[in-house]
C-alpha cells in the first residue's frame, strides 16, 4: 500500500483557471518547504513543464488513450513519491474526453482510478446563487466521484463572495478559496508563445510561477486543502520502473531477443552488455528539462544509455561520443528560426543521421531534420519541405508502423498525439514511418532515421528505448560523426 496525499483540480470546461492555480498551488507550497509534484491529465507538454517548475521536479502526464488505464496508477505512484502532496491538473472539462470515452479517458476518470478527491475550480465572473446549481450538477453526475469541494477564481467583490458561500453552504460543498479578478494572469507568459519554460532558464515563467504561489498563498486556504489531499485512502498500487519495466521485456515472451531494424533488444538488457557499454544518447532539452515525457530519459538509462541533453537553440555540437539522438515532440514549433540559425548543429546532426546512427524525431524534430521550414534552410536529412499554416492540426492518432525501424517493428500499432501547424511536402518518404485512417501514409524511416509528427508516450512501449540503445551500441564502429 502506498500512502500519497493528493487532489485533482478540475473545471467544468477550460478557461476556469485550472493551470493557473494548480502551477500555483505547487509554488506556494513548495515555498512553505512541503514536497510536491504536478500531473497533467492528457498529452499537454506545456502544462506539465509548468507544474514541473513550480514542484521542482518532472511534471508528468496522465494519459490513459497514450499509456493505457492500467499504467496510470504506477506512473503516478511514480511521480509523486515521497510528496507531502501531489496535484493532478485536469483537461477540459471534467467529464469531458476527446475521444468520446469518458468512461476511461476524462479527467473524472483518472480521479476516480486514483481514487482522488477533486476539487472543481469555477470561475464565476457571470454567476451568483447558480454556482450551486452548477456545481450540485456536476457532483451529482457521477455517484463514483469524490467532488470535495470548490475553488472560485473571478470573483468580483466580498459581497459577491458572500453570495457565492452562502449559495454553496446551502447545499454543503466546502469552499477551498476565492480569487478576485485579476489576482491570477490569464495566461502564463510563456505559453502565450507557444514556447516551453524548459527552453532555458525563462525568468520570466519563473516570475510568473512565483507570482501565481503568491496569489494562491494570499487567498486559497492551503492547510484545509493539505487536509483533504492526506485524507484520499492509500493506493495498492505499484510505482512504475524503467528497470522494471525492461526486465519483464527480458524474462518475458521472447527473452531470447528480437532483431528490429538490425537491433537486438531482449538479453543485453541489465546484463554484461550495459555494463561494458553505455552509448552516449543525446536528448533534446534545454537547461530546465526535456522536451519529451521524463519516462523517456528514465527508460534509456535504464536501457544502459549514458543520456546528455542536447540544447539544440544554444548547443552547436553534439555530446562527445553522441551515439544516437532523439527529439521529443515538446520542442516548439515557433522555436524554427532559432534552430535554423544553429548552423554547426544542423550539420553535426546531419552528419549523425548520414553514417547510419539512430534518430528519432517526432513533432518539430521532423521538421528540424527537413530541408527547409518557411524558407529557412533546416538539417537537410530529409528531403521535404515545411509550410506553417494558420490553424493548428490537433488529435489522437492510432497508428501502423509501415516500415520497421527503432521505434516500432513493421505491422506494429502505437497510440500517439500530434499537434502541429506546419505541413512537410511531400509528406512522407520512400519509407513511410506510419499509416493511420483517413490520410496519407506519413513520416520518414531512412537509414537509421525514424521521423514523424506523431509524438509517442514511450512507458507505452519500453521496448523502443531498447531497441534504441541496442541499435546505437551496433552503431559504435560506423564512423566518428561530425
Amino acid at each position: 500500500m502506498t500512502a500519497v496525499p493528493r487532489l485533482v483540480l478540475s473545471a467544468p470546461s477550460s478557461g476556469h483557471g485550472t493551470n493557473a492555480l494548480a502551477v500555483g498551488l505547487l509554488a506556494a507550497l513548495a515555498e512553505r518547504g512541503v514536497p510536491v509534484a504536478g500531473f497533467k491529465v492528457g498529452p499537454d507538454h506545456v502544462d506539465a513543464a509548468y507544474l514541473g517548475l513550480a514542484a521542482g521536479r518532472p511534471g508528468r502526464n496522465l494519459d490513459p488513450r497514450l499509456v493505457g488505464v492500467d499504467r496510470l496508477g504506477p506512473i503516478f505512484a511514480h511521480g509523486a513519491a515521497n510528496a507531502g502532496l501531489a496535484v493532478v491538473q485536469g483537461t477540459m472539462g471534467l467529464y469531458d474526453s476527446v475521444s468520446g470515452r469518458p468512461d476511461e479517458e476524462s479527467t473524472a476518470a483518472v480521479a476516480t482510478a486514483l481514487r482522488s478527491p477533486v476539487v472543481l475550480v469555477v470561475d464565476v465572473a457571470a454567476m451568483g446563487q447558480s454556482v450551486a446549481a452548477l456545481v450540485h450538477g456536476f457532483r451529482s453526475y457521477d455517484e463514483q466521484l469524490w467532488l470535495a469541494g470548490v475553488i472560485l477564481t473571478q470573483v468580483a467583490s466580498p459581497r459577491h463572495e458572500t453570495m457565492l458561500r452562502e449559495a454553496l453552504d446551502d447545499i454543503d460543498v466546502p469552499v477551498y478559496g476565492a480569487l478576485r479578478r485579476h489576482e491570477l494572469p490569464p495566461v502564463l507568459p510563456a505559453r502565450r508563445h507557444g514556447v516551453l519554460p524548459v527552453v532555458g532558464q525563462d525568468p520570466e515563467a519563473a516570475r510568473a510561477v512565483r507570482r501565481l504561489g503568491e496569489a494562491v498563498a494570499a487567498t486559497v486556504e492551503l492547510d484545509r486543502l493539505l487536509a483533504l489531499g492526506r485524507s484520499a485512502p492509500a493506493l495498492s498500487i505499484p510505482a512504475w520502473s524503467a528497470t522494471g519495466e525492461l526486465a519483464a521485456l527480458v524474462s518475458g515472451p521472447g527473452a531470447g531477443g528480437a532483431a528490429v531494424g538490425g537491433a537486438a533488444v531482449g538479453p543485453g538488457i541489465g546484463g554484461d552488455a550495459v555494463a561494458s557499454s553505455a552509448p552516449v544518447v543525446a536528448l533534446a532539452g534545454g537547461s530546465g528539462g526535456g522536451f519529451s515525457y521524463p519516462e523517456t530519459a528514465e527508460l534509456l538509462r535504464a536501457a544502459g544509455a549514458e543520456v546528455v541533453t542536447l540544447d539544440p537553440l544554444r548547443d552547436e555540437a553534439l555530446p562527445a561520443g553522441t551515439r544516437a539522438l532523439v527529439i521529443g515532440a515538446g520542442l516548439p514549433e515557433v522555436c524554427a528560426r532559432d534552430l535554423s540559425a544553429n548552423r554547426r548543429l544542423c550539420i553535426a546532426v546531419a552528419e549523425l543521421a548520414r553514417t547510419g546512427r539512430p534518430v528519432v524525431a517526432e513533432g518539430t524534430g521532423l521538421l528540424w531534420l527537413s530541408r527547409e521550414l518557411d524558407g529557412l534552410p533546416m538539417c537537410g536529412v530529409l528531403d521535404a519541405t515545411g509550410v506553417t499554416r494558420d490553424g493548428l492540426v490537433v488529435g489522437y492518432r492510432e497508428a501502423t508502423a509501415r516500415t520497421a525501424s527503432v521505434v516500432a517493428e513493421a505491422g506494429a500499432t502505437v497510440r500517439g498525439y500530434k499537434q502541429h501547424a506546419a505541413v512537410l511536402t511531400p509528406r512522407a518518404g520512400e519509407h513511410p514511418a506510419w499509416d493511420w485512417g483517413g490520410g496519407a501514409p506519413e513520416g520518414f524511416v531512412w537509414r537509421g532515421v525514424h521521423a514523424s509528427q506523431l509524438g509517442l508516450h514511450w512507458a507505452a512501449d519500453p521496448a523502443m528505448a531498447a531497441r534504441l540503445v541496442a541499435a546505437a551500441r551496433q552503431a559504435e564502429g560506423v564512423g566518428a560523426p561530425a
